[in-house]
Parts: C-alpha cells; structure tokens; sequence
C-alpha cells in the first residue's frame, strides 16, 4: 500500500493548512476561544437551549419534549439555533457557556444562581436527575443505563468523526479510512443489535437516557436518516436494533424534539428554528411561515 499522496511523509512539526478542512474547512480550526464577540437570546423559559439539530443536539430536544409530555411543565424551554455551518458556536456568549465550541449547550435560570451545561451526555444526566425521570432509581438498572450512555459518548466519535466524516464529508474518498471506520460502525452496530435482541430498551425494560442518546445517532444511521448509508453498512442485517429504533421513532416527543432547530432537508414541514412554546410546532415550522402572508 502506497501513501497518499504517494510522496506524502508526515513532516517533523504539524502546520495547518485551511484548505484541507473538506466541506467544513470554512469553521475548523486547531485553536479554542471565541472569533467574534455575539450576545446570546434569552427568552422566557429558566432552561435555555442553543442547539441546531444534528445528532448530539436532538438528543436534547427529544428529552426536553418527553419531560414535557410526561409532565415535567418545569421543562419548558426556549431554543435558539446556533448554525455551526457559519461558526455561531464561536460566538462569545455561546464559548462563555461551552469552551468547546460544541453543540448543544444549555443553561438553566430556575436557581439562584445560573447553571451553565455542555456536552450532550451531561445534560441528559442532569436533567434527568432534576426532573427524576428517564433515569431508572433502582441501583443496578440506573447503573446499566448510565453504562450505556457512556458507550454512546466514547462510540459516537467513530461513528460521526470518523465514519461520517471520511464516508460523506471528506474531499476525496479514501479506501484505507472508509474501510476502517466501517468496520467499526458494523462492529458498534452489532453490539447494539445483540443487546437489544434480549432487551426492549437500552437498559432492559425502562425506557431511558440511555435511548434518547443512542437514538439520534445510531437509529439515525440504521434508518438511512444518517448519512444515507443504510445499503451501505447493509442495517437491513441488524434487525433488532432497527426495531427499536423504528419504535423509538413513533413517540410523539422524539417525532417533536427530532425537528427543533433544525433548518435543512427538503421538507419544509420537518424545519422548526426556534421553539419557546408547544404551538411553535402547529404555527412556525418553516412551511407554515413561507406559507403565511406577508406583513
């Protein structure tokens, strides 16, 4: 097997060159901190969610909506989207929140003190600890829960930066990196599909963070809504994990958090930028305002 480039040799020190970012190279950078001074909203809700809809930010939208619809009114939320395609999350308001520059980010008003949250697997933690619920209080289901939601956090990047990235994003295609990363997919996609051959949920019979987390992503790519790699990956195969994820994707609150800052795909229907209260998903998703006279 050859370099590629075939000349190619990694050089003694790293520099960074902007023009092989692939098609996010416009907002990668190998620096932290903010590009530009932007204020964040905050509306009238204590929790206040700056997401966009990929993934890690639909985890958080479909948690908030199944609060809600088990009757957590204390979850209400605004959600503001931060388009990470034109670098919003290197905004300083947003960096002030999340020094990562990664989506979703949350804070919660409710309290004396502001509470700031990143990284998606803290916040389905905290809020289900805050709401008492999607988190089993029986010690050993609590626990194989959280194991599951671990695995999703440590799996994920395989399967979105390096499966996703080289398979739909990269400017080229490279055998040796799609091979690779494949081959790990499958192997996390086997993984799920034995467990849930025995188990309705994640974490047995409960329905938890646990799912609500692995959902986005590997139900996603199960169902072809990820990446469009079904026939690919061949996810026909795993017929359990597509199961569940077919059953997942019936709830009402996953149909409704699914589309929370979302603004891309062809279905209009399926776009709701902002949410801050339940009738924003009858009366300002994206078909209904380019339908809606003008002022």
């Amino acid at each position: 097997m050859t370099n590629f480039p075939e000349d190619y040799t990694p050089p003694a020190i790293w520099t960074w060159n902007k023009d092989n970012g692939g098609a996010f190279a416009n907002i990668n950078r190998p620096i932290a901190g903010a590009t530009h001074d932007k204020e964040l909203p905050v509306g009238k809700h204590p929790l206040q969610l700056y997401s966009m809809a990929t993934p890690n930010g639909v985890k958080v939208t479909v948690m908030l909506e199944e609060l809600l619809a088990a009757g957590h009114s204390g979850a209400e939320y605004d959600a503001w989207l931060i388009d990470i395609r034109q670098g919003g999350q290197f905004g300083s308001d947003f960096v002030a929140i999340n020094p990562n520059s990664k989506i979703p980010a949350l804070m919660d008003r409710s309290g004396a003190e502001p509470v700031r949250l990143f990284e998606s697997g803290s916040i389905l933690l905290y809020l289900a600890e805050k709401f008492g619920a999607f988190l089993p209080s029986d010690p050993m289901k609590r626990t194989e829960a959280l194991n599951w939601l671990f695995w999703q956090m440590g799996s994920a990047p395989y399967l979105g930066g390096g499966f996703g990235h080289f398979y739909a994003y990269a400017p080229l295609k490279i055998e040796y990196c799609i091979d690779r990363f494949t081959m790990e997919t499958k192997r996390q996609l086997d993984v799920l599909n034995r467990h849930l051959a025995d188990n309705e949920y994640m974490a047995g019979s409960d329905y938890s963070i646990a799912d609500i987390a692995i959902w986005p992503w590997y139900g996603g790519v199960a169902t072809g809504q990820v990446y469009n790699a079904a026939e690919f990956l061949q996810a026909h195969e795993y017929t359990h994990l597509l199961r569940w994820a077919e059953q997942i994707g019936e709830r009402p609150a996953v149909k409704r958090g699914r589309i929370v800052n979302r603004g891309f795909g062809d279905d209009l229907s399926q776009q709701l930028l902002e949410r801050h209260d339940a009738s924003d998903f009858e009366l300002r998703t994206q078909d209904k305002l380019a339908a809606a006279p003008a002022e």
